[in-house]
């Protein structure tokens, strides 16, 4: 049994600004070896951002910029299973792939959140973020650490495994499959305000904010279908607000939408949400759709 652990903190919004990478080779059910470093992702830090992981331009200073680790990041990931706790560390890798022309991992994505959802039926609808899953099995780790955070998805894992005997090849086509509350469940719920209940991201609420490249009604049908629930309004149901590319920088004049500052504020009192470009909403619909 073998599969590496792969977590990733972000500058800001824009989910290729990766600023901290954390791998774990799991082999046995034991760790084989780990990785972390952080990572220059030559673009501006969001005090958002910061004010979750603790790293700013000053923590990366003289910090290596993804294509001098690539070979040693692909290294660990290719021709595996690479395990990160729901899409947002692949979306991430992917983004930031791109954003310097290299090729993508050649893995195949397993991910840890979907795996809960379905080997603890508490977590089959809500509850499944890492820190909340992690808790409940009475792991104790340092959140938002990339490694950390890497080492608790491969623990939900490995406990998964455990509990219910099925290895992480037979999880690859589990999670493929809907949590026992929702089988036999009809999908024909996958309309713009409801999310689909066999879909990946089932059980986040989402909202979209600012001027977005297709029309909203679209982007919401997008949102659903993968699972999502689609609100007006930003609400302590709130996990995931997508904004419009160009409202993510911080440019002269310009404000952000009340949507925007209310996540904002929310993420300071605790609230789990976590903010995407629409570029980056885009890429997680092809991920998981």
């Amino acid at each position: 049994m073998e599969f590496v652990a792969i977590d990733v903190e972000t500058a800001n919004a824009d989910m290729s600004s990766i600023c901290q990478l954390g791998v774990a080779h799991f082999m046995g059910g034991e760790i084989l070896e780990e990785w972390k470093t952080y990572i220059d992702p030559e673009d501006y830090f969001d005090g958002i951002n910061v004010s979750i992981h603790g790293i700013d331009e000053m923590t990366v200073r003289g910090a290596p910029t993804l294509p001098v680790i690539a070979d040693q990041l692909f290294g660990y990931l290719d021709n595996r299973v690479a395990v990160c706790h729901t899409h947002f560390d692949r979306v991430a890798v992917l983004q930031a792939s791109n954003k310097y022309g290299l090729r993508p991992p050649s893995c195949v994505w397993l991910d840890s959140a979907r795996v809960a959802r379905r080997a603890w039926e508490q977590f089959a609808l809500r509850g499944y973020g890492l820190a909340s899953v992690c808790s409940f099995l009475g792991y104790e780790f340092a959140h938002h650490d990339a490694l950390e955070d890497a080492k608790a998805a491969a623990h939900i894992v490995l406990a998964a495994i455990e509990r219910t005997g099925i290895d992480v090849r037979g999880w690859l086509r589990r999670v493929e499959q809907p949590c026992a509350k929702l089988e036999g469940t009809s999908s024909s719920r996958a309309v713009a305000h409801d999310g689909n209940p066999l879909g990946a991201l089932y059980g986040e609420v989402l909202v979209f904010t600012g001027a977005l490249e297709i029309p909203r009604w679209q982007a919401a049908a997008m949102a659903a279908k993968i699972g999502c629930s689609v609100g007006e309004g930003v609400t302590n149901k709130t996990t995931i607000l997508v904004v419009g590319d160009q409202d993510t920088r911080k440019l002269a004049g310009h404000e952000q939408s009340g949507k925007h500052r209310k996540a904002e504020q929310m993420i300071r009192e605790g609230h789990p949400i976590r903010i995407l470009r629409e570029s980056d909403f885009k890429e997680l619909v092809n991920c998981v759709g």
